[in-house]
C-alpha cells in the first residue's frame, strides 16, 4: 500500500484546512485509515481513524468536536476536515493504514505510513 498525503499548510488560528490521503496498491475497504501528527520535540500521536468495513471513526480528545475523518471508497481517499484550528495543532500530519477493521490508537499499530504534510496554525 502506497500512501500520499496533500494539502497541508499555513493557516490562521480558528480557520480550517483539509487534508488528503491518496491510497493505492490494495483494496481501500480492507484497511482502516487513521492520521497521526508530530509536533517539534514530541511523540508522534493520534488524531483521528475510520474504520470501512466496522463503519466506525475514532478520534483523539484533542480534536473532538474540530476535526472530522471521511472518505471517498471509490476515489481510495481519506480526507481529515480540520476546523476551529489551534496554534496546538501545529504539526507534520501523517497518513497511516493497517490491515483489518479495529481502529488503533498507537503507531505501531499501523503497517503503512505515507510522507508526511506540514501543517502550521498561526496564533
Amino acid at each position: 500500500v502506497q500512501l500520499q498525503a496533500s494539502g497541508g499548510g499555513l493557516v490562521q488560528a480558528g480557520g480550517s484546512l483539509r487534508v488528503s490521503c491518496a491510497a493505492s496498491g490494495r483494496t481501500f475497504s480492507s484497511y482502516v485509515m487513521a492520521w497521526f501528527r508530530q509536533a517539534p520535540g514530541k511523540e508522534r500521536e493520534f488524531v483521528a481513524g475510520i474504520s470501512w468495513s466496522g463503519g466506525t471513526t475514532d478520534y483523539a480528545d484533542s480534536v473532538k468536536g474540530r476535526f472530522t475523518i471521511s472518505g471517498d471508497n471509490a476515489k481510495n481517499t481519506v480526507y481529515l476536515q480540520m476546523n476551529s484550528l489551534k496554534p496546538e495543532d501545529t504539526a507534520v500530519y501523517y497518513c497511516a493504514a493497517r490491515w483489518g477493521h479495529v481502529i488503533v490508537t498507537m503507531s505501531k499499530g499501523m503497517d503503512y505510513w505515507g510522507k508526511g504534510t506540514q501543517v502550521t496554525v498561526s496564533s
